[in-house]
């Protein structure tokens, strides 16, 4: 993503937990992509004490990945 406006929608504990949402966010057509200090890969766990593995979209696509990632619960019938 080439887009000087990124926002932070969401941050998660493990690598898989945001890979699982980048691949909801994908199929919405919202770009994503994840910001994570782990060295490469090689330190997860740098990634867990610090801000955790954030996912960043366009500023514009903020509201619509927030319903993505955090959908209200549907009432109980």
């Amino acid at each position: 993503m080439d887009h000087p406006n990124l926002v932070v929608v969401h941050s998660y504990g493990t690598r898989a937990e945001a890979e699982l949402a980048i691949s909801e966010l994908d199929s919405a057509d919202v770009p994503a992509t994840i910001q994570s200090d782990s060295v490469g890969g090689m330190r997860e766990h740098l990634a867990w004490s610090g801000f955790g593995f954030q996912i960043l979209v366009r500023e514009e696509d903020l509201a619509t990945a927030r319903e993505i990632l955090n959908p209200r619960a549907s009432p109980t019938e």
